[in-house]
């Protein structure tokens, strides 16, 4: 039997039926207007990271530059420091003893196998020990026979040591003596390695190229070579900030003093200023830093120099002669 609908039933179900239910709100998707506001949110965080992430970019690029420029100062700096103040020292390769009796004059005597190394004319050396040691200045080496030739005037028998002492008065070459030092080019002589061999060494700031390069020279050496890429010890080598005067310091100033007409120096101010190798990238400008180091002491030549005011010169030495033809 047909059950009847009542008015009320026939109005919600409608003519053709049964409505579907209402739609959970849950189950509805996102309007336009929330889309738009939660891909500007997006956007400004990812624009913040972004942003933030280059930013540390550009620092970490900048602190390296800076770093890189200081190191490869003070790296410069310290090489000359330790060579400035190894300046003037006098030694010899290894241990010499005469090989035979030189007698009392001059006199040619031989000493052990390849013992003449490092030796040359107008060195001073000390032979033999205890009451027997006397200072002899060398008038000849040969090389080729192993023999030094000088003035004794103590009978010695074979087998007595021969050792150099002291050190040369001009270890850094002073700004008075010809072809000597000047405000942008340092020169020094010595066994500056500390290996026993003398050796030749010129640091030039050469402004028109905006470099320090550093030149060493053995006692084989003939000629002073041209300088080359591998000398380079900095690069963007900018000039010194101007004193109060306005005048430019240059990158070396010495401090002399002269004794009996022979000039030492015993003090030499270094001073360096350097530009990084690209531009800051916040800034756009190269950055600059100037390191000085005001009073290096070469400590041979002092002690020489001090050794002459008291009337002692048997332990000043003269450069070699090799040394003196490479100064021009």
């Amino acid at each position: 039997m047909m059950r009847l609908l009542t008015h009320t039933q026939r109005h919600s179900h409608g003519e053709g039926g049964l409505v579907p239910p209402k739609l959970r709100r849950s189950e509805g998707g996102f309007t336009l207007v929330e889309l738009l506001v939660s891909m500007t949110v997006l956007l400004v965080v990812s624009g913040i990271v972004v942003g933030s992430t280059i930013d540390m970019t550009r620092l970490g690029e900048k602190m390296t530059n800076r770093s890189d420029m200081h190191a490869s100062v003070r790296n410069a700096t310290a090489l000359l420091q330790q060579e400035v103040g190894q300046a003037g020292r006098v030694s010899l390769p290894g241990p010499v003893a005469l090989a035979g009796d030189p007698g009392i004059g001059d006199f040619t005597v031989a000493v052990g196998p390849n013992q003449t190394d490092g030796m040359f004319i107008g060195e001073r050396l000390i032979v033999g020990t205890g009451a027997s040691e006397e200072t002899v200045q060398l008038t000849n080496v040969d090389f080729g026979a192993d023999t030094i030739t000088a003035n004794f005037g103590i009978d010695h028998a074979p087998g007595e040591p021969v050792a150099a002492t002291g050190a040369f008065s001009a270890g850094v070459v002073p700004t008075d003596m010809a072809n000597g030092s000047t405000g942008n080019i340092l020169k020094i002589a010595g066994d500056v390695n500390g290996d026993g061999r003398i050796v030749y060494v010129e640091y030039r700031c050469d402004m028109a190229t905006g470099r320090l390069y550093r030149n060493v020279m053995g006692d084989d050496a003939v000629a002073k070579p041209a300088p080359t890429v591998e000398q380079v010890l900095l690069t963007n080598l900018l000039p010194n900030p101007p004193n109060p005067d306005g005048t430019i310091p240059p990158c070396f100033v010495y401090q002399q003093r002269t004794f009996s007409g022979t000039t030492y120096v015993i003090g030499v101010a270094i001073m360096t200023t350097v530009q990084s190798q690209a531009r800051d990238r916040n800034t756009n400008d190269f950055a600059r830093v100037t390191k000085a180091l005001l009073n290096v002491s070469p400590r041979n030549v002092i002690n020489v120099f001090q050794i002459a005011s008291m009337q002692y010169a048997n332990r000043v030495q003269p450069l070699p002669p090799w040394v003196v033809q490479l100064l021009p």
